[in-house]
């Protein structure tokens, strides 16, 4: 009887773990540059490092925070680390001031009214135009898309003073409706090309077996599309948010002051006073803190979007 391992007439065969991982369809020896990262230094020190990175990206954004809620002159004297020794630094007084600032709140409020309407816009309209690219038949849908792909390269910078005329024509220019149609605009494009890719995988047995049922084009597209898309409209409706909530080149052109978002009015409070830390400050972190708290209500699904077709 040969030994595990040798062949018959006494010929080495391969090892055994060889044949497993050839089985599995992978080639002996190879790791990934991750795999190899940690077997060589050790999980512990992998994550020693993320702890690190974690803390330079959190470090920013704790000063932001705590030089939001110390005084003017204390900023002017000495560094926002000094809270972190002298707690007594800290207050909500900047805060309080922010929230009696009429234009700052005014801002906010704009800033919602813009970001809201126009992510509901982008996210309902893509995910209609991306059902029918993908699964409806109807003359020169390929040409369409292909256009709307196109317009996918076109920067945003080329559309601002003939978008500017025609909204001064149309009595649009200076308000938020023509902030919200701007931004529909040119969000679209890559809006219908992501949900049109993630339709065009569900499987068309699938979307046969709801026709043959009774189901209409519209029944299919709330009850079985919808639902299936879940991640990549999360997706989609979180990337949209954060664009529009954090524009202020549109903002600043096409919004005047009645109707101008909390970007354009904390770069004018700068504009105007310079060094005026004690509305800046609290202004950018009440900014920062919305979209944050987007983000993580809407994580898991914002995951699964992302890694949506990695894994076959």
């Amino acid at each position: 009887m040969s030994a595990p391992g040798t062949l018959a007439g006494g010929q080495a065969g391969p090892p055994a773990t060889a044949l497993a991982t050839a089985k599995a369809g992978r080639p002996p020896g190879r790791r990934g540059p991750l795999r190899w990262l940690s077997d060589g230094l050790g999980r512990g020190v992998v994550q020693a490092l993320l702890i690190v990175v974690a803390l330079v990206w959190i470090t920013p954004l704790a000063g932001l925070l705590l030089s939001s809620l110390r005084t003017e002159e204390a900023n002017a004297s000495t560094g926002w680390w000094t809270a972190l020794t002298e707690p007594a630094q800290l207050s909500f007084e900047n805060y309080s001031a922010l929230l009696a600032d009429t234009g700052i709140t005014q801002a906010f409020w704009n800033t919602v009214l813009i970001s809201v309407p126009t992510t509901f816009l982008v996210v309902t309209v893509a995910a209609l135009a991306g059902y029918a690219f993908a699964w409806l038949e109807f003359p020169g849908r390929d040409a369409v898309f292909l256009t709307v792909v196109a317009l996918l390269v076109v920067p945003v910078q080329i559309g601002l003073l003939p978008v500017a005329k025609l909204f001064g024509t149309l009595g649009l220019f200076g308000t938020i409706p023509g902030v919200v149609l701007f931004h529909v605009a040119y969000g679209l494009p890559f809006a219908v090309f992501l949900l049109r890719n993630y339709f065009a995988e569900i499987p068309k047995e699938m979307l046969e077996a709801a026709r043959i049922d009774g189901g209409g084009e519209w029944r299919i597209f709330a009850r079985l599309v919808l639902p299936l898309g879940r991640p990549a409209l999360a997706s989609l409706a979180i990337f949209q948010f954060l664009w529009v909530w954090n524009d202020m080149l549109v903002a600043l052109l096409f919004a005047n002051t009645s109707a101008q978002p909390l970007t354009v009015a904390l770069q004018s409070e700068m504009r105007q006073f310079g060094t005026n830390i004690g509305v800046l400050a609290p202004g950018a972190f009440l900014s920062l803190v919305v979209p944050v708290v987007v983000f993580f209500a809407f994580q898991r699904h914002f995951v699964q979007g992302v890694m949506a077709g990695s894994v076959k």
